[in-house]
Protein backbone atom coordinates (compact mmCIF):
# COMPACT_ATOMS: atom_id res chain seq x y z
CA UNK A 1 0.00 0.00 0.00
CA UNK A 2 1.07 3.59 -0.68
CA UNK A 3 1.03 6.07 2.25
CA UNK A 4 -1.03 9.17 1.51
CA UNK A 5 -2.07 12.25 3.36
CA UNK A 6 -4.65 14.92 2.72
CA UNK A 7 -7.67 16.64 4.24
CA UNK A 8 -10.86 14.79 5.05
CA UNK A 9 -14.38 15.39 6.31
CA UNK A 10 -15.16 13.17 9.28
CA UNK A 11 -18.84 14.11 9.45
CA UNK A 12 -21.31 16.52 7.85
CA UNK A 13 -20.72 19.41 10.23
CA UNK A 14 -17.07 19.45 11.31
CA UNK A 15 -14.32 21.34 9.46
CA UNK A 16 -12.03 19.36 7.18
CA UNK A 17 -8.91 18.15 8.97
CA UNK A 18 -5.56 16.49 8.13
CA UNK A 19 -5.99 12.80 7.40
CA UNK A 20 -3.58 9.92 6.86
CA UNK A 21 -4.64 6.98 4.67
CA UNK A 22 -3.34 4.51 2.08
CA UNK A 23 -3.72 4.15 -1.67
CA UNK A 24 -3.65 0.76 -3.35
CA UNK A 25 -0.40 -0.57 -4.73
CA UNK A 26 0.28 0.20 -8.37
CA UNK A 27 -1.22 -2.48 -10.62
CA UNK A 28 -0.06 -3.34 -14.14
CA UNK A 29 -2.24 -0.66 -15.79
CA UNK A 30 -2.13 1.92 -12.98
CA UNK A 31 -0.41 5.28 -12.75
CA UNK A 32 0.65 6.99 -9.54
CA UNK A 33 0.15 10.74 -9.82
CA UNK A 34 1.68 13.26 -7.45
CA UNK A 35 -1.06 15.85 -7.09
CA UNK A 36 0.03 19.46 -7.60
CA UNK A 37 -3.38 21.16 -7.62
CA UNK A 38 -7.00 20.29 -6.99
CA UNK A 39 -9.99 22.49 -7.74
CA UNK A 40 -12.93 22.99 -5.40
CA UNK A 41 -16.27 22.10 -6.98
CA UNK A 42 -19.62 22.96 -5.41
CA UNK A 43 -20.41 19.25 -5.46
CA UNK A 44 -17.54 18.79 -3.00
CA UNK A 45 -19.50 20.93 -0.59
CA UNK A 46 -22.73 19.04 -1.24
CA UNK A 47 -21.05 15.73 -0.49
CA UNK A 48 -18.94 16.88 2.47
CA UNK A 49 -22.09 18.25 4.10
CA UNK A 50 -24.23 15.25 3.06
CA UNK A 51 -26.68 17.49 1.22
CA UNK A 52 -27.35 14.69 -1.25
CA UNK A 53 -27.85 12.13 1.51
CA UNK A 54 -25.26 9.65 0.24
CA UNK A 55 -22.09 10.65 2.07
CA UNK A 56 -19.73 8.23 3.81
CA UNK A 57 -16.99 9.31 6.18
CA UNK A 58 -14.11 9.84 6.44
CA UNK A 59 -14.20 11.48 3.01
CA UNK A 60 -11.33 13.01 1.09
CA UNK A 61 -13.05 15.23 -1.55
CA UNK A 62 -11.76 16.55 -4.84
CA UNK A 63 -12.25 15.58 -8.49
CA UNK A 64 -10.44 18.36 -10.37
CA UNK A 65 -6.96 16.90 -10.13
CA UNK A 66 -3.73 17.70 -11.97
CA UNK A 67 -0.17 16.70 -11.27
CA UNK A 68 2.83 14.69 -12.43
CA UNK A 69 3.08 10.97 -13.04
CA UNK A 70 5.48 9.50 -10.49
CA UNK A 71 5.33 5.83 -11.38
CA UNK A 72 3.55 3.56 -13.87
CA UNK A 73 2.60 -0.11 -13.99
CA UNK A 74 4.45 -2.48 -16.31
CA UNK A 75 1.61 -2.56 -18.85
CA UNK A 76 0.96 1.18 -19.03
CA UNK A 77 1.26 2.59 -22.53
CA UNK A 78 -0.26 6.08 -22.31
CA UNK A 79 2.00 7.62 -19.65
CA UNK A 80 5.55 7.63 -18.40
CA UNK A 81 7.08 9.08 -15.25
CA UNK A 82 7.31 12.86 -15.51
CA UNK A 83 4.22 13.32 -17.70
CA UNK A 84 1.52 15.78 -16.72
CA UNK A 85 -1.78 14.05 -15.98
CA UNK A 86 -5.26 14.84 -14.76
CA UNK A 87 -8.13 12.99 -13.10
CA UNK A 88 -11.74 14.12 -13.28
CA UNK A 89 -15.02 13.07 -11.74
CA UNK A 90 -14.72 9.31 -12.03
CA UNK A 91 -12.00 6.68 -11.82
CA UNK A 92 -13.81 3.58 -13.01
CA UNK A 93 -16.76 2.14 -14.94
CA UNK A 94 -17.87 -1.27 -16.20
CA UNK A 95 -16.28 -0.65 -19.64
CA UNK A 96 -18.65 -3.21 -21.19
CA UNK A 97 -22.05 -1.50 -21.48
CA UNK A 98 -23.08 0.44 -24.58
CA UNK A 99 -22.36 3.80 -22.96
CA UNK A 100 -18.85 2.79 -21.93
CA UNK A 101 -18.06 1.26 -25.32
CA UNK A 102 -19.16 4.51 -26.97
CA UNK A 103 -16.86 6.59 -24.75
CA UNK A 104 -19.67 7.90 -22.55
CA UNK A 105 -18.46 6.40 -19.28
CA UNK A 106 -20.30 9.08 -17.32
CA UNK A 107 -23.52 7.29 -18.29
CA UNK A 108 -22.23 3.80 -17.44
CA UNK A 109 -25.30 1.61 -17.13
CA UNK A 110 -23.84 -0.12 -14.08
CA UNK A 111 -22.77 3.16 -12.50
CA UNK A 112 -19.36 4.83 -12.74
CA UNK A 113 -16.91 4.81 -9.83
CA UNK A 114 -16.63 8.34 -8.47
CA UNK A 115 -13.22 9.78 -7.71
CA UNK A 116 -14.29 10.04 -4.09
CA UNK A 117 -17.19 8.89 -1.88
CA UNK A 118 -17.62 5.87 -4.10
CA UNK A 119 -16.73 2.17 -3.99
CA UNK A 120 -13.94 0.81 -6.18
CA UNK A 121 -13.97 -2.64 -7.78
CA UNK A 122 -11.88 -4.05 -4.91
CA UNK A 123 -14.53 -2.94 -2.42
CA UNK A 124 -12.54 -0.07 -0.94
CA UNK A 125 -13.89 3.48 -0.81
CA UNK A 126 -12.35 5.99 -3.18
CA UNK A 127 -10.57 9.05 -1.82
CA UNK A 128 -10.21 12.21 -3.86
CA UNK A 129 -7.77 14.94 -4.73
CA UNK A 130 -7.43 16.95 -1.53
CA UNK A 131 -4.32 14.84 -1.03
CA UNK A 132 -0.73 14.41 -2.11
CA UNK A 133 -1.21 11.52 -4.55
CA UNK A 134 -3.69 9.26 -6.32
CA UNK A 135 -3.50 5.85 -8.01
CA UNK A 136 -5.74 5.40 -11.04
CA UNK A 137 -6.00 3.07 -14.03
CA UNK A 138 -4.39 4.79 -17.01
CA UNK A 139 -7.70 4.57 -18.90
CA UNK A 140 -9.21 7.07 -16.45
CA UNK A 141 -6.32 9.53 -16.47
CA UNK A 142 -6.06 12.41 -18.95
CA UNK A 143 -3.01 13.85 -20.67
CA UNK A 144 -2.62 17.50 -19.67
CA UNK A 145 -1.27 19.88 -22.37
CA UNK A 146 2.03 21.40 -21.33
CA UNK A 147 1.31 24.87 -22.74
CA UNK A 148 -1.45 25.70 -20.22
CA UNK A 149 -1.04 26.99 -16.66
CA UNK A 150 -1.29 23.78 -14.66
CA UNK A 151 -3.20 25.16 -11.67
CA UNK A 152 -5.79 26.76 -13.95
CA UNK A 153 -6.26 23.49 -15.84
CA UNK A 154 -7.58 21.70 -12.74
CA UNK A 155 -11.19 23.05 -12.96
CA UNK A 156 -11.35 22.03 -16.61
CA UNK A 157 -11.68 18.43 -15.37
CA UNK A 158 -15.17 19.26 -14.10
CA UNK A 159 -16.36 22.79 -14.89
CA UNK A 160 -14.69 22.68 -18.30
CA UNK A 161 -16.00 19.32 -19.48
CA UNK A 162 -19.45 19.89 -17.95
CA UNK A 163 -19.95 22.84 -20.28
CA UNK A 164 -17.92 21.56 -23.26
CA UNK A 165 -19.88 18.32 -23.57
CA UNK A 166 -23.32 19.84 -24.28
CA UNK A 167 -21.81 22.42 -26.61
CA UNK A 168 -20.28 19.59 -28.65
CA UNK A 169 -23.33 17.32 -28.41
CA UNK A 170 -25.62 20.04 -29.77
CA UNK A 171 -22.99 20.89 -32.40
CA UNK A 172 -22.52 24.54 -31.49
CA UNK A 173 -20.55 26.55 -34.01
CA UNK A 174 -20.41 29.76 -35.97
CA UNK A 175 -23.82 31.33 -36.42
CA UNK A 176 -25.35 29.75 -33.33
CA UNK A 177 -26.78 31.85 -30.54
CA UNK A 178 -26.01 30.39 -27.10
CA UNK A 179 -27.42 31.61 -23.80
CA UNK A 180 -25.63 31.04 -20.50
CA UNK A 181 -27.69 31.23 -17.32
CA UNK A 182 -25.52 32.22 -14.38
CA UNK A 183 -21.94 33.44 -14.16
CA UNK A 184 -20.01 31.23 -11.79
CA UNK A 185 -17.56 28.35 -12.13
CA UNK A 186 -19.59 26.67 -14.88
CA UNK A 187 -20.92 29.84 -16.47
CA UNK A 188 -17.54 31.44 -17.02
CA UNK A 189 -16.25 28.29 -18.73
CA UNK A 190 -19.37 28.09 -20.90
CA UNK A 191 -18.73 31.62 -22.14
CA UNK A 192 -15.10 30.94 -23.03
CA UNK A 193 -15.77 27.64 -24.76
CA UNK A 194 -18.86 28.69 -26.73
CA UNK A 195 -17.11 31.87 -27.81
CA UNK A 196 -14.10 29.86 -29.03
CA UNK A 197 -16.49 27.65 -31.02
CA UNK A 198 -17.74 30.73 -32.86
CA UNK A 199 -21.12 31.16 -31.16
CA UNK A 200 -22.77 34.45 -30.26
CA UNK A 201 -22.89 34.17 -26.47
CA UNK A 202 -25.43 35.97 -24.30
CA UNK A 203 -25.20 35.79 -20.51
CA UNK A 204 -28.24 35.98 -18.24
CA UNK A 205 -27.56 37.13 -14.70
CA UNK A 206 -29.41 38.78 -11.84
CA UNK A 207 -26.27 40.74 -10.88
CA UNK A 208 -25.57 44.01 -12.73
CA UNK A 209 -22.05 44.02 -11.27
CA UNK A 210 -21.22 40.94 -13.38
CA UNK A 211 -21.90 42.62 -16.74
CA UNK A 212 -18.35 43.83 -17.31
CA UNK A 213 -16.84 40.48 -16.32
CA UNK A 214 -19.12 38.57 -18.69
CA UNK A 215 -18.15 40.81 -21.60
CA UNK A 216 -14.44 40.44 -20.80
CA UNK A 217 -14.84 36.65 -20.75
CA UNK A 218 -16.22 36.71 -24.29
CA UNK A 219 -19.96 37.30 -24.06
CA UNK A 220 -21.37 39.52 -26.78
CA UNK A 221 -24.38 40.59 -24.71
CA UNK A 222 -25.46 40.49 -21.06
CA UNK A 223 -29.09 40.51 -19.97
CA UNK A 224 -30.24 41.30 -16.45
CA UNK A 225 -32.82 38.56 -16.08
CA UNK A 226 -34.83 40.47 -13.47
CA UNK A 227 -35.84 42.96 -16.16
CA UNK A 228 -38.92 41.57 -18.03
CA UNK A 229 -38.55 43.97 -20.95
CA UNK A 230 -34.93 42.96 -21.55
CA UNK A 231 -35.90 39.30 -21.38
CA UNK A 232 -38.78 39.76 -23.80
CA UNK A 233 -36.43 41.41 -26.28
CA UNK A 234 -34.52 38.10 -26.48
CA UNK A 235 -37.60 35.91 -27.17
CA UNK A 236 -37.35 33.17 -29.79
CA UNK A 237 -33.70 33.86 -30.53
CA UNK A 238 -31.61 31.05 -29.01
CA UNK A 239 -30.49 27.72 -30.44
CA UNK A 240 -29.17 26.52 -27.08
CA UNK A 241 -29.30 27.71 -23.50
CA UNK A 242 -27.00 26.25 -20.85
CA UNK A 243 -28.58 26.44 -17.41
CA UNK A 244 -25.75 26.46 -14.85
CA UNK A 245 -28.02 27.49 -11.95
CA UNK A 246 -28.41 24.75 -9.35
CA UNK A 247 -31.26 26.48 -7.58
CA UNK A 248 -35.03 26.20 -7.98
CA UNK A 249 -36.04 28.99 -10.35
CA UNK A 250 -38.87 29.61 -12.79
CA UNK A 251 -37.67 28.28 -16.14
CA UNK A 252 -40.62 29.75 -18.04
CA UNK A 253 -39.08 33.13 -18.94
CA UNK A 254 -35.94 31.38 -20.22
CA UNK A 255 -37.76 28.73 -22.25
CA UNK A 256 -39.52 31.52 -24.13
CA UNK A 257 -36.11 32.68 -25.35
CA UNK A 258 -35.53 29.50 -27.34
CA UNK A 259 -36.17 29.33 -31.06
CA UNK A 260 -38.40 26.67 -32.49
CA UNK A 261 -36.51 23.40 -31.90
CA UNK A 262 -34.19 25.13 -29.45
CA UNK A 263 -32.95 23.29 -26.36
CA UNK A 264 -32.28 24.22 -22.75
CA UNK A 265 -29.67 21.98 -21.12
CA UNK A 266 -29.69 21.57 -17.35
CA UNK A 267 -26.18 21.20 -15.91
CA UNK A 268 -27.07 21.15 -12.23
CA UNK A 269 -29.46 19.30 -9.98
CA UNK A 270 -31.44 21.73 -7.78
CA UNK A 271 -32.86 20.49 -4.47
CA UNK A 272 -36.37 20.88 -5.88
CA UNK A 273 -37.47 20.01 -9.40
CA UNK A 274 -38.79 22.96 -11.41
CA UNK A 275 -42.43 23.35 -12.36
CA UNK A 276 -42.61 23.68 -16.14
CA UNK A 277 -45.44 25.16 -18.19
CA UNK A 278 -45.67 22.62 -20.99
CA UNK A 279 -47.04 25.21 -23.40
CA UNK A 280 -43.56 26.75 -23.49
CA UNK A 281 -42.36 23.49 -25.01
CA UNK A 282 -45.28 22.27 -27.07
CA UNK A 283 -45.99 25.35 -29.16
CA UNK A 284 -42.43 25.81 -30.43
CA UNK A 285 -41.20 22.20 -30.24
CA UNK A 286 -38.65 23.28 -27.69
CA UNK A 287 -36.81 20.76 -25.53
CA UNK A 288 -35.33 20.50 -22.06
CA UNK A 289 -32.36 18.15 -21.67
CA UNK A 290 -29.72 17.30 -19.10
CA UNK A 291 -26.00 16.71 -19.40
CA UNK A 292 -23.48 15.13 -17.03
CA UNK A 293 -19.77 15.96 -17.39
CA UNK A 294 -18.26 14.02 -20.31
CA UNK A 295 -16.66 10.71 -21.19
CA UNK A 296 -12.93 10.13 -21.31
CA UNK A 297 -12.47 10.67 -25.09
CA UNK A 298 -14.49 13.88 -24.97
CA UNK A 299 -12.63 15.12 -21.88
CA UNK A 300 -9.31 14.62 -23.65
CA UNK A 301 -10.77 16.39 -26.69
CA UNK A 302 -11.78 19.28 -24.42
CA UNK A 303 -8.27 19.58 -22.96
CA UNK A 304 -6.76 19.60 -26.45
CA UNK A 305 -9.32 22.20 -27.59
CA UNK A 306 -8.39 24.38 -24.61
CA UNK A 307 -4.71 24.00 -25.43
CA UNK A 308 -5.35 25.11 -29.01
CA UNK A 309 -7.37 28.14 -27.93
CA UNK A 310 -5.37 28.93 -24.77
CA UNK A 311 -8.40 28.48 -22.51
CA UNK A 312 -8.12 27.86 -18.77
CA UNK A 313 -10.29 28.59 -15.78
CA UNK A 314 -10.07 31.86 -13.87
CA UNK A 315 -8.88 30.79 -10.44
CA UNK A 316 -8.02 31.91 -6.93
CA UNK A 317 -5.26 29.81 -5.39
CA UNK A 318 -5.46 28.87 -1.72
CA UNK A 319 -3.53 26.73 0.76
CA UNK A 320 -5.45 23.69 1.95
CA UNK A 321 -5.66 25.17 5.44
CA UNK A 322 -8.21 27.66 4.06
CA UNK A 323 -10.51 25.07 2.51
CA UNK A 324 -13.41 25.67 4.91
CA UNK A 325 -13.24 29.41 4.27
CA UNK A 326 -13.24 28.68 0.53
CA UNK A 327 -16.37 26.54 0.95
CA UNK A 328 -18.24 29.41 2.59
CA UNK A 329 -17.11 31.86 -0.06
CA UNK A 330 -18.13 29.44 -2.83
CA UNK A 331 -21.62 29.22 -1.37
CA UNK A 332 -21.81 33.03 -1.40
CA UNK A 333 -20.49 33.22 -4.97
CA UNK A 334 -17.45 35.11 -3.67
CA UNK A 335 -14.86 33.71 -6.08
CA UNK A 336 -13.79 34.45 -9.64
CA UNK A 337 -14.44 31.76 -10.60
CA UNK A 338 -12.93 28.64 -9.08
CA UNK A 339 -10.83 27.97 -6.00
CA UNK A 340 -7.81 25.76 -6.56
CA UNK A 341 -5.82 24.21 -3.72
CA UNK A 342 -2.04 24.31 -3.93
CA UNK A 343 -1.08 20.88 -2.61
CA UNK A 344 2.39 22.03 -1.59
CA UNK A 345 0.56 23.56 1.37
CA UNK A 346 -0.08 20.06 2.75
CA UNK A 347 3.48 20.12 4.06
CA UNK A 348 3.12 23.44 5.86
Amino acid sequence: MIPSHGYAATDAKSPLRPFEFERRDIGPTDVLIGIAYCGICHSDIHQVRNEWGSSNYPMVPGHEIVGTVLQVGNQVKKFKAGDLAGVGCFVGSCRTCESCKEGCEQYCEKGFVGTYNSVAKDGTRTMGGYSNNIVVDEAFALKVPANLELAAVAPLLCAGITTYSPLRHWKVGKGHRVGVMGLGGLGHMAIKLANAMGAHVVVFTTSPQKVEDALQLGAKEVVISKNPNDMQAQANRFDLILNTISAPIDLGPYLQLLKRDGTMVLLGVPPQDPVIATANLVFQRRAIAGSLVGGLPETQEMLDFCAKHNIVSDIEMIPIQRVDEAYERTIKGDVKYRFVIDMKSLNQ
